[in-house]
């Protein structure tokens, strides 16, 4: 079912107010596998694009991750802590079972008065994230939230899988949107478009089993590779390339835009064959397709938010830019936000 929410019809607009993203000091290259399964480095970046990914060490978690990311969004957005009004934490390796991810980043951050939850849509997360937050906002209920994309992948990957644990690394991003009043027949900064979709028919495709409900930890499992992740590989290359072509198609038409328009489009880095093959279709021209997964891997709801962080930090967008953030993940779920930078 999908869910579309224009920026039109309210006083306020959600602004990007402030960005930032962390990745942990640990590095694993194409090389460093080599040691542990059958590949190689050209192997892996002729299928992936990636080459190195950032890996949490021993005693880093989701939530510090988070947490790190958070203060650089809250500085570039000179707000403070106590300031900040709801957390979102878009996760799928959450710091425990409960309490939830976005609890623990609010302590950590010392944000007393914001409520807080975490947010399970794989490597869709962040846009519905953001698509949520900009709902509040735009009703007047909330004058700022911080949205932030986490995830730890490299603890649920199994190091036996030459064709899925090469794609994971470890990071988190994350924006600040703040509501600014809506002034009539002016163009403004601000998300302008969200939309959402989901098809649990095809849950397989993308999954980890263990440990809820379905395959309790009272249970011994009937697979031990249960609780890893699983990928049917075509499948979702398939569904992948897809989906984004025609969420992009939707948000063009829906926004009466056209990619001359269009400044970047920011896509979740799960394959750069994908993000490339999406592109083709779409008649993108390279320059406005952001790629960074060749230093990050896979990194699920971290992803959007780590590139849109880094195109903004290299002045590859500036004030005006209209920008697609688009993704696809485990659910299945896609979606896409269009924000005029």
């Amino acid at each position: 079912m999908n869910k579309s929410i224009e920026s039109h019809h309210s006083d306020f607009i959600a602004v990007i107010a402030g960005h930032g993203s962390y990745a942990p000091a640990g590095i694993l290259t194409n090389d460093d596998f080599t040691k542990m399964v059958e590949t190689s480095d050209e192997w892996i970046k002729t299928r992936t694009g990636i080459e190195r990914r950032h890996v949490c060490g021993k005693d880093e978690s989701t939530a510090q991750l988070a947490t790190e990311a958070a203060k650089k969004a809250l500085a570039t957005a000179g707000l403070k802590p106590e300031q900040i009004e709801l957390i979102i934490v878009a996760t799928i390796t959450p710091e425990m079972v409960f309490p939830s991810t976005a609890c623990f980043v609010q302590k950590n951050l010392g944000a007393t008065n914001a409520w807080a939850f975490d947010l399970m849509a794989a490597c869709s997360g962040f846009i519905y994230g953001i698509s949520i937050a900009q709902q509040f906002i735009e009703s007047g209920r909330l004058k700022n939230a911080l949205v932030i994309g986490a995830e730890t992948l490299t603890k649920i990957a199994n190091y036996k899988d030459r064709t899925s644990c090469i794609l994971f690394g470890d990071g988190a991003g994350a924006v600040v949107l703040e509501g600014r009043p809506r002034k009539k027949d002016e163009v403004q900064s601000g998300v302008i478009y969200s939309t959402m979709y989901a098809d649990g028919s095809s849950w397989e495709a993308l999954n980890c089993q263990a440990y809820g409900s379905r395959n309790p930890v009272s249970r011994p499992l009937d697979d031990p590779k249960k609780i890893y992740m699983e990928i049917k590989g075509r499948e979702v290359y398939q569904q992948a390339v897809r989906r984004i072509v025609e969420t992009v198609m939707e948000c063009l038409e829906k926004c009466n835009l056209t990619l001359d328009d269009i400044k970047m489009v920011v896509s979740h880095q799960m394959n750069a064959r994908i993000i490339e093959s999406a592109a083709k279709r779409l008649e993108i021209p390279d320059d406005k397709i952001f790629i960074n997964i060749n230093e990050y891997g896979n990194t699920s709801a971290a992803s959007v938010p780590l590139a849109f962080d880094q195109v903004i930090r290299e002045g590859k967008i500036k004030r005006g830019d209209i920008v697609i953030l688009v993704a696809f993940g485990a659910g299945l779920t896609w979606g896409a936000n269009v924000i005029r930078f």
